[in-house]
């Protein structure tokens, strides 16, 4: 690996090697070893993915469990059930949201292979990036000596939790889709130790978190901040700097303040934005592709086939969308048509109402 390759790496995941051969080593296949020697990944993969089993179990209880000291008792206490934490549990380290993980963070494309993983394009299968996942893991765990808090907050940083937590404004996840939908690229972030009161004396040509529309308790959690996260999203656009008392709590912080500047200054995409202009004849597609965007859900098609007086016949449709009160129709003696029809009235409305 390059040391520009190297310098993202770290920080996508949030940590600065001390050995950066154990880096490289986290993505060094099997096939590769076999053909040039040397260590491959997959005993790193064995010590990550113990490493996984036991953050995410610790992420879970922290944040849904809590000591309680009522009369005489002093008892763990969590608002989940045990099953109830085993499937979030489960959701959050299964294969394909691991898979998912690597490619929001752009790291399967450093991986480093042999010819037939080359040939078989390996790095584009779920089980070789949810691998990669845990062998990064495993080499966190190893150079760092097994610093439970670094572990943490590379467990955090790279799986984003926050994503399969319910009632949570997700915004690192929305700065990933603007930035992948901006520039087809990925956020840049830079950790940091320094806390908020540390950085007055330091120049910094951005947007910085204030204490703007803070309310009390979010104050006091700036000044015990022990960590900046740097983000740029753009080069049109200001770099973002954000605080907080972990990694995973500045690079919330960073990418609310810059989803706000971005939500501030014009700068969101909007549905409109997706469909440079309707067209009759590529509405069933332009709709299919607002749904699976995740504007609403995928249209659904009825037919129905009726005879004028002459015996043609009589095509009609009906376009509609789960949680949409508007069902739009159309007729035609082309069953194609009248699906094209239908569907355009549907994405018509969609653009105007959604």
């Amino acid at each position: 690996m390059e040391t520009n390759d190297i310098i993202f790496v770290q920080n996508q995941i949030g940590y600065e090697f001390s050995n950066s051969d154990l880096l490289q080593q986290a993505f060094i296949r099997r096939s590769y070893a076999n053909e040039n020697g040397g260590q491959d990944n997959e005993v790193l993969e064995f010590i990550g993915d113990k490493v996984l089993d036991y953050v995410v179990v610790k992420i879970l209880c922290s944040r849904f469990g809590r000591m309680t000291s009522e009369a005489e008792w002093n008892e763990y206490q969590c608002q989940y059930s045990e099953g109830k934490l085993t499937e979030m549990k489960k959701n959050l380290v299964q294969r394909s949201y691991l898979a998912d993980r690597i490619q929001m963070l752009d790291l399967e494309q450093f991986l480093i292979m042999g010819q037939s993983d080359c040939k078989q394009n390996v790095q584009n299968e779920d089980s070789v990036q949810e691998d990669l996942f845990e062998a990064i893991l495993g080499a966190i765990a190893i150079d760092s000596n097994w610093d439970m808090q670094a572990l943490q907050d590379a467990v955090e940083i790279m799986l984003n939790p926050d994503e399969s937590f319910e009632g949570n404004e997700n915004y690192v996840e929305l700065i990933q889709e603007w930035t992948l939908r901006d520039s087809g690229s990925t956020p840049l972030y830079y950790f940091e130790k320094g806390s908020y009161s540390s950085t007055w004396y330091s120049p910094f040509q951005g947007v910085s978190q204030t204490y703007k529309s803070l309310n009390g308790p979010e104050v006091r959690e700036l000044q015990q901040s022990t960590y900046r996260c740097l983000l740029k999203i753009s080069n049109d656009l200001p770099a973002f700097r954000g605080f907080g008392r972990s990694k995973n709590q500045a690079r919330k912080n960073v990418c609310k303040l810059a989803y706000e500047y971005l939500e501030e200054h014009g700068y969101l995409y909007t549905i409109r934005d997706e469909i440079d202009e309707p067209d009759k004849n590529k509405a069933i597609n332009q709709l299919e592709i607002l749904a699976r965007r995740g504007y609403f859900s995928i249209p659904t098609y009825d037919f129905k086939e009726e005879y004028d007086e002459n015996g043609n016949p009589i095509w009609y449709c009906s376009c509609m969308i789960e949680g949409e009160k508007k069902i739009y129709k159309a007729k035609s003696s082309s069953k194609k048509d009248a699906k094209k029809t239908a569907a355009f009235k549907m994405l018509t409305y969609v653009l105007e109402n959604c």
